[in-house]
């Protein structure tokens, strides 16, 4: 009798199980009221006897949202009281991009012929900042992410001179999937440093290698080259990334053995967490030049250098000018090179020198920094102009080098116009420069005179003329005297003409869509303009050094968070530009030129207060 009586019980099973439940076809999400930045979970689930029928599934649109993993596919079966339900789940993790309120549509699914449609979604985005990865177990997120993804920050020198570079390379080591393009949440600080970027590809390019016994996929993500400007122990702050990481749910041990069956990993049951990754703090130790046999004409220079120069000729006329050219090529800090000292004989003008550079950011910066120079000769003769010395310190053979131009032999013929040609003899040409002059004592010249008419139009003229013209030129002096010796007010004043200037070459570049060419332009556009209008020396400037000098003249606080904005999105872009270039340049093209304009605005209403 037993075994019949348990081949009934499995006829009554058997029958009970073709009782099923009603089938249907919901959306749910984690929680209705998230953060920006935030990640969050949607799932569709349709329930009913038979998955097997669903034909297609077909998503709503996203709209507001960004789409960071999906759709992930998860399919179960219970059997309570003898009655069989299965259910598929399609889950998608999103992220929010704007504040404000939003509707997720309606999904739609077809099983065994017949549509199912799910109610919309509210969902409500607050201001947030970006969730941190825990250290929960079971299926909340794993204890190990941070022993298989990690951010590691290298320098090629521990121990470096001042005005040394030192590269510093950040590198992304990950044993896990990633679920979309990583966000950079705070970049590094170089506080005591000249940094220069260093060009990397804009895309990740994952290779595989080895570290401490295991095996990662390694990808560049940031390159740095350093200049030391102090002395002592220096510090890198962390570079601090928000990566999106996919890991596999873990699965719970017991439980019914369809939710066992269900959660293996063919099904993709995995789960996408937002990581906050952040590097190791680089230490570095500076230490001075030496101080014994420094040339008179080192200023600072570090590297390896050549020098040459040109002259655009030897033999000229007076007032007829020349240009010297002298040219500074080599490996080292070439932004920051001083022009080297010139000497001119005397009967000699020279005004300021035009300055270009190159520079190439390749890996050890390189480059040429030019200086053209325009001579004027103003007295005939042979003279000659004695050579010109630059003189750095080159840290691999611990020394300092000085290099030297050939001297120029200049022969200066009489021109048109100079001073012989203007009544003087050659006698007084001679001694020029000299007060006493030789009394004119021929008299082939001596004629008589008509009768002088005073007061007359030209009597006026002649005498109030003059005074007009030199008050005039003595206040454009003054002017000229006072921003020449006041270098502040002189930048001060130049600061918004050559971010203009730099801007017009952004926009040339945006227009040509070198995202690269066009983030490194707009970049140093503002913090030229931010260090002639702050008056902060170009080897101190940095993006704290900025915001407190703007804290500290009371600037409005919302123009210095669109001025850090502006910023980090240059550097984010840099990074890792995205998809619609054009569209997001001139978004940053127009955002910055705002800025600028509200901090001239900002700045004229003080100084005039």
């Amino acid at each position: 009798m037993r075994p019949i009586r348990k081949l009934s019980v499995i006829v009554v099973i058997l029958a009970l199980a073709k009782v099923t439940a009603a089938q249907t076809f919901t959306a749910s999400v984690d929680n209705t009221t998230v953060g920006t930045n935030d990640q969050f979970q949607v799932s569709f689930t349709f329930s009913g006897k038979d998955v097997n029928g669903i034909k297609s599934f077909s998503p709503p649109d996203f709209k507001g949202f960004m789409v960071l993993s999906g759709p992930n596919q998860s399919t179960s079966m219970q059997i309570n009281n003898g009655a069989v339900s299965a259910s598929a789940t399609y889950s998608y993790y999103l992220q929010a991009r704007s504040t404000g309120k939003f509707t997720i549509g309606s999904a739609t699914i077809n099983s065994s012929g017949k549509d199912y449609t799910t109610q919309p979604l509210e969902i409500t985005v607050v201001k947030g900042q970006p969730k941190q990865l825990s250290n929960s177990q079971g299926n909340g997120t794993p204890r190990d992410v941070g022993d298989n993804l990690f951010i590691l920050a290298t320098v090629d020198k521990q121990k470096v001179y001042m005005g040394q570079q030192v590269t510093v390379t950040y590198k992304l080591y990950t044993r896990l999937s990633l679920a979309s393009q990583l966000q950079v949440s705070k970049l590094p600080s170089y506080e005591g440093f000249w940094a220069e970027e260093i060009n990397v590809p804009n895309t990740i390019a994952f290779t595989t290698g080895m570290y401490n016994g295991k095996q990662y996929r390694i990808g560049l993500l940031k390159k740095v080259a350093l200049f030391p400007n102090q002395l002592g122990e220096l510090s890198v702050t962390p570079l601090v990334l928000d990566v999106p990481v996919q890991v596999q749910s873990r699965q719970r041990s017991g439980g019914d053995v369809f939710d066992q069956f269900f959660n293996d990993p063919f099904f993709n049951n995995v789960q996408t967490f937002n990581y906050t990754a952040r590097s190791n703090t680089v230490k570095l130790d500076v230490i001075p030049l030496p101080s014994g046999n420094v040339p008179k004409s080192f200023t600072g220079a570090v590297g390896d250098y050549s020098l040459n120069s040109q002259i655009t000729s030897t033999n000229v006329k007076t007032n007829e000018p020349l240009t010297l050219k002298i040219n500074l090529t080599g490996t080292g800090n070439i932004q920051l090179l001083n022009m080297p000292e010139i000497e001119l004989p005397s009967g000699f003008d020279k005004y300021e020198p035009k300055t270009s550079e190159q520079i190439d950011r390749a890996g050890t910066i390189s480059g040429t920094k030019s200086f053209e120079y325009l001579i004027v000769p103003r007295v005939a003769g042979a003279s000659q102009i004695s050579p010109i010395q630059f003189s750095y310190f080159n840290p691999e053979r611990r020394s300092y080098v000085t290099l030297s131009t050939p001297p120029y032999s200049i022969n200066v013929a009489q021109g048109v116009g100079s001073a012989e040609a203007a009544g003087y003899t050659k006698e007084e040409i001679k001694i020029l420069g000299q007060d006493i002059r030789y009394i004119k004592t021929a008299d082939d010249d001596l004629r008589e005179g008509g009768d002088i008419q005073l007061f007359g139009f030209g009597f006026w003229t002649a005498a109030f003329v003059p005074l007009f013209v030199l008050g005039g030129l003595v206040t454009w002096k003054r002017k000229q005297d006072r921003l020449s010796g006041n270098v502040q007010l002189l930048r001060y004043r130049r600061a918004e003409k050559i971010a203009r200037k730099r801007f017009k070459t952004a926009s040339a570049l945006m227009e040509s869509n070198d995202q690269a060419g066009f983030y490194a332009e707009i970049s140093q556009a503002l913090f030229g303009y931010l260090e002639d209008k702050l008056h902060i020396p170009k080897s101190e400037i940095s993006l704290d050094r900025a915001v407190g000098e703007l804290q500290r003249k009371n600037m409005d606080s919302r123009l210095i968070v669109g001025l850090k904005d502006c910023i980090e999105k240059c550097e984010f872009a840099r990074f890792a530009p995205g998809s619609d270039g054009k569209s997001a340049m001139n978004d940053m093209y127009n955002q910055l030129t705002n800025v600028i304009i509200e901090i001239e605005k900002s700045m004229s209403v003080r100084k005039h207060v």
